[in-house]
């Protein structure tokens, strides 16, 4: 008799690349394992399978899980009665829970051409989020919870093996300025050193860098003609839609730009998400959001001028690198000398806090944001020695 410490081969977890073999995620991964004959024990997530009735009535589906899958009543009636659990799509929802997926803005902003911001999904859910955040109804928070999680994971197979790193800075920051365009040159030049931009995917800073990595494989001067462009739709406000198809009027005219990633959320919904992070990361929940980010950025994070929320995210960073509860500290770099000694003083506590600790080694203090990269990779290069 197996004992109940050891997982029977069905549930054993195998993975590839940061993917678990067991995940399905697409109707192309599924004929592939369906060709078996068998699906024991492999989680079948957000994918349609209307037309695969004859696989799934001939399958062995023992212990498989199906998650958001539409499918035909007697396809789910058999799967069922062969052992799988069977979690139904929910119908009305602006959102998919179980997607398996990142977002990319294409998808958020559906519709936006046509009919402006406030028709496109990413609109929608915010709307069906505030309807129903303190309403107390546990429904509507476990399906904020499982989407949630179906990002994290959808997050960690799409970083699987990259060296990211994180670009925290302002919200407030607006296109035009000469800090908007140092931001994005920052984007730019850590993409093409090989790094994987990651950001909190909103307005100012966030999409500065954002839009930086995706102007990365073009010739300098696109970045030059992209800034002045956004200039003219400096804010978000008054007009949200005006803001986003300015985006967009880039992206169509230069296809091809490269990838970064965007962790926006909801929770802070009346700002949108930016359209020049390729994959998205969108989140209901804050908190799981702003740790995922710095947690994920591996080969370090550059800290632009910021306010309260800049503030937070440096010690959030900077309390796992003094413990060392996630292993070696990873480089932490602040830029803008002034604005960190003297408008918020943090660098002298984050001084006082590595004072003696691995972490010393591990940030530093700039002048301005086209001496971070040299030291970003000075850090690195402090670590890996």
């Amino acid at each position: 008799m197996q004992s109940n410490s050891q997982p029977s081969a069905s549930r054993r977890t195998h993975t590839h690349n940061g993917h678990d073999d067991r995940e399905i995620e697409s109707l192309e991964e599924f004929d592939q394992v369906v060709a078996s004959g068998s699906l024991a024990g492999h989680r079948i997530q957000s994918v349609d399978l209307t037309d695969r009735t004859f696989a799934l009535l001939s399958a062995d589906t023992t212990e498989s899980v199906f998650l958001g899958c539409v499918m035909e009543p007697d396809a789910a009636a058999k799967i069922r009665a062969g052992g799988a659990l069977v979690f139904p799509p929910v119908p009305g929802l602006p959102f998919d829970p179980y997607r398996g997926g990142l977002y990319g803005p294409d998808e958020l902003f559906d519709g936006l051409a046509g009919t402006g911001f406030d028709a496109t999904p990413d609109a929608r859910t915010y709307r069906w989020y505030q309807d129903t955040k303190s309403d107390g109804d546990i429904f509507a928070s476990m399906l904020r919870s499982i989407h949630d999680d179906a990002v994290s994971d959808a997050l960690d197979e799409h970083l699987a093996g990259a060296q990211v790193v994180g670009i925290m800075g302002g919200h407030a920051l607006e296109r035009g300025s000469a800090a908007y365009a140092g931001a994005a040159r920052l984007g730019r030049r850590l993409t093409r050193d090989g790094l994987t931009v990651a950001t909190g995917g909103g307005p100012g800073a966030m999409e500065a860098a954002n839009l930086g990595a995706y102007t990365a494989p073009f010739e300098d001067e696109m970045l030059d003609s992209a800034l002045e462009l956004l200039a003219k739709t400096p804010h978000f406000t008054p007009s949200v839609t005006d803001w986003a198809r300015a985006a967009f009027e880039i992206r169509h005219s230069r296809p091809g730009g490269g990838a970064s990633v965007g962790i926006p959320t909801w929770f802070y919904g009346h700002e949108p998400p930016n359209a020049f992070a390729s994959h998205i990361a969108k989140y209901f929940v804050n908190a799981v959001r702003e740790d995922g980010l710095l947690a994920r950025s591996t080969a370090g994070v550059v800290f632009l001028p910021g306010a309260a929320g800049t503030v937070q995210e440096i010690f959030d960073n900077a309390t796992p690198n003094y413990y060392q509860s996630r292993g070696e500290p990873t480089p932490m770099v602040l830029v803008n000398r002034a604005h960190w000694t003297e408008k918020l003083p943090t660098w002298p506590l984050l001084q006082a806090l590595a004072a003696d600790r691995p972490m010393a080694a591990r940030i530093a203090l700039v002048d301005s944001v086209d001496e971070a990269p040299d030291a970003l990779a000075r850090l690195r290069t402090q670590a890996q020695s």
